[in-house]
């Protein structure tokens, strides 16, 4: 297979550049220079967002290309119509962020979606411009030749949004941490390794169509998570379990503050925990372990020196020391003074 992608030097192309040398496939990456791609990968260089920017694309031919874009979408409306004619399928890395909000738990790729924004708009917000991208990809390859490939959560090593690694970093430092029940809370992701697979898969069975691409809900959980962060590190961390009003109570963010959590029973929790994946499961998507996420993300981190990389176009993600402290205190002067109401 010849796989040309665009980007392939950071988290997610960067794992689908991996998986497919390590198939012996031929591998194009187009890039800005500011990443070295994985070895064994052909380099084009090129600013997608600069006039002129795509004319290293100007020939070749490829089976199929990889797209992880996600600001406006005029970026993948001009690369499709200029590689419609010379590659076989094209794979957009989407986001389930393009259902209308709030999807209900059980939403399948027939959900409704965002009205996607133009691409002669500019930038305008995540979900539109990632529902945006699906069309240009549409209107230039057709439904019969374009994967929309809907991502859920993503992690693994490579991440540059910073959500496993800050708890990873966390844990590590030890002491007591503020851990968000309920322990058996749910959890839905895809290892970014998993996703890789699964697309280079799709590109082999001549796939069309949007997939929700995340394991099965309950995958795994949130105490299932933070303790295997636990094991990994090796540290002397103390997860104190506490109640999901509590946190909420103390005017914590979901999602941000505490990365990867949303509380029970919410809207939060059926839109990023609980999607069907039935249509990708019949594919062939296989979940490995969250242990193994765990452990390959820290063994990763600890190759580059600790500090993962982040992208300057998404917010930090994170609690501060200070907050964390007077929850936990709270939490220990609180009814029963054990810290325990998450269990």
């Amino acid at each position: 297979m010849r796989l040309l992608v665009l980007g392939g030097t950071e988290f997610v192309g960067r794992a689908v550049v991996e998986a497919a040398l390590g198939r012996g496939w031929e591998v194009t990456v187009f890039h800005r220079g500011r990443h070295a791609p994985p070895p064994g990968a052909r380099t084009l260089h090129g600013d997608r967002t600069a006039p002129d920017g795509l004319t290293a694309l100007a020939e070749g031919t490829w089976d199929a290309v990889v797209d992880t874009w996600s600001a406006a979408p005029r970026a993948v409306r001009d690369a499709a119509r200029l590689l419609a004619g010379r590659v076989g399928r094209y794979v957009y890395v989407s986001s389930c962020s393009v259902y209308a909000w709030a999807p209900p738990a059980g939403y399948t790729e027939d959900a409704p979606l965002v009205e996607g924004a133009a691409a002669d708009a500019g930038q305008t917000d995540y979900a539109r411009d990632k529902r945006g991208a699906e069309l240009a990809v549409l209107d230039a390859f057709g439904a019969d030749r374009a994967v929309l490939v809907r991502a859920g959560l993503i992690l693994g090593p490579y991440e540059n949004i910073g959500r496993l690694p800050w708890w990873l970093d966390r844990i590590a430092r030890g002491g007591p941490v503020l851990a968000p029940g309920p322990r058996d809370l749910p959890l839905q992701y895809i290892d970014v390794r998993d996703l890789a697979t699964w697309t280079l898969g799709a590109v082999e069975q001549e796939l069309s169509g949007p997939y929700n691409l995340i394991a099965p809900p309950g995958h795994t959980t949130m105490g299932a998570l933070l303790e295997a962060c636990a094991h990994a590190t090796g540290g002397t961390a103390e997860l104190r379990w506490t109640a999901p009003g509590t946190v909420l109570g103390a005017g914590i963010e979901p999602w941000t503050q505490l990365p990867v959590w949303v509380p029970p029973d919410s809207d939060l929790h059926d839109a990023l925990h609980r999607a069907d994946v039935s249509r990708a499961l019949a594919t062939g998507l296989d979940c490995r372990p969250a242990a193994d996420t765990v452990h390959d993300t820290w063994t990763w981190l600890r190759d580059i020196g600790g500090t993962a990389p982040r992208r300057p176009d998404r917010p930090p993600v994170g609690l501060d020391p200070e907050t964390e402290a007077k929850v936990l205190a709270a939490a220990e002067d609180g009814p029963g003074g054990d810290g325990q109401g998450g269990n």
